[in-house]
């Protein structure tokens, strides 16, 4: 119940229906064993609002009393693009994601980087652009600012179920975006990018995964840390090589100095810490013909044959690290495969010099 400016007692307002079903079926989409904790992380509803709630009553009832909250506190459009951002955030790895990189003029000055200023100059220069279109902002760590836009079209609402994710972080050249982005709309938002972090130029990096970290630790080059869970102190001659305590002394002195030597090589490509996660690495070849004989089909082919070959794996970079130790393949790997992380590159177009 709530009392008006004139002093008369009434229900509170009912929430817009589409924002009462944007809730719905965001909280829908939570499993039940993260619900506390992206609802403790969205911080709308409080403790005590969250201790009225059953959750252990069947999924449907439960989202129909948060909705029911969220419509007594009177919950915005901008409150549920924030829950969503959170959902989200927990599971980003859902998302492919794409990285931009931006750049200054030559000798340009690097002005001081404003955060709200980035926020209200980004959303500016959308909703000038494009007059259905809702910008949702939620700062994180390290510096970054998560952004949710919710596209429409000059007559149509923005679609709150088709929105596109930007993670960008301040005072650096590059963005990281997941979305289904209509290729229409993607110059407007490499401008919203450039302008508002005070760059000149976007372009878009030959560079794809669902695992966002590890794409910041490619282009922040980040990745050759090393991590505390991870044992590299044991000396290269006290690893077990597996060796046949039985072969002869000749052959057993033979394979352990391979062994080290591709431990080594190994190592020094690789380095000893985790490799960042991507899952494959998409090589396009392009090449004209070439033979000695005269004459034939394909040598009088003007145009270049096309290969495709597309290397994937859970975790590429590991696999493709473990291949030499494992006697798969010879030592060092091909640099066209050991390079994804130095280059910041998992798509390659090889063409004739």
């Amino acid at each position: 119940m709530r009392r008006d400016p004139a002093g008369n007692v009434g229900r509170a307002k009912e929430m817009d229906e589409t924002v009462a079903e944007f809730f719905r079926r965001t909280i829908l989409k939570i499993p039940i064993t993260e619900m506390m904790a992206v609802l403790k992380a969205w911080d709308f509803l409080s403790e005590n609002h969250l201790q009225t709630v059953n959750f252990r009553q069947r999924k449907e009832s439960l989202v129909q009393d948060l909705v029911l909250l969220c419509e007594e506190k009177r919950a915005s459009l901008n409150d549920a693009a924030l829950l969503d951002i959170i959902y989200t955030q927990f599971h980003r790895h859902q998302k492919v994601w794409d990285v931009f990189q931006m750049s200054r003029r030559p000798g340009e000055d690097i002005d001081l980087f404003d955060m709200e200023q980035f926020k209200s100059s980004f959303k500016k220069i959308l909703q000038r652009a494009l007059k259905n279109v809702t910008v949702s902002f939620r700062d994180t760590e390290e510096n970054a600012v998560w952004i949710r836009i919710a596209w429409g079209t000059q007559y149509r609402k923005p679609n709150q179920y088709k929105p596109v994710y930007v993670v960008y972080y301040s005072q650096t050249p590059y963005a990281f975006v997941a979305s289904s982005l209509l290729k229409s709309n993607l110059p407007l938002l490499g401008q919203a990018l450039t302008v508002a972090s005070k760059h000149h130029q976007i372009v878009k990096m030959d560079l794809r995964s669902r695992y966002l970290d590890s794409l910041k630790a490619i282009v922040f080059k980040q990745y050759n840390q090393t991590f505390e869970t991870h044992n590299s102190t044991t000396p290269l001659q006290e690893r077990s090589l597996g060796l046949d305590i039985n072969m002869d002394s000749r052959i057993i002195h033979e394979n352990r100095v391979e062994k080290e030597r591709i431990q080594r090589v190994t190592q020094e490509i690789f380095g000893d810490y985790p490799q960042p996660r991507l899952e494959f690495a998409q090589y396009k070849l392009e090449t004209k013909f070439k033979s000695d004989l005269n004459g034939g089909i394909l040598a009088e082919r003007e145009e270049p044959l096309r290969c495709l070959v597309k290397f994937s794996s859970p975790h590429l970079l590991e696999a493709l690290k473990s291949l030499a130790p494992a006697g798969i393949a010879d030592a060092p790997l091909s640099p066209l495969l050991t390079c994804i992380p130095n280059k910041g590159m998992n798509y390659f177009k090889i063409r004739d010099k």
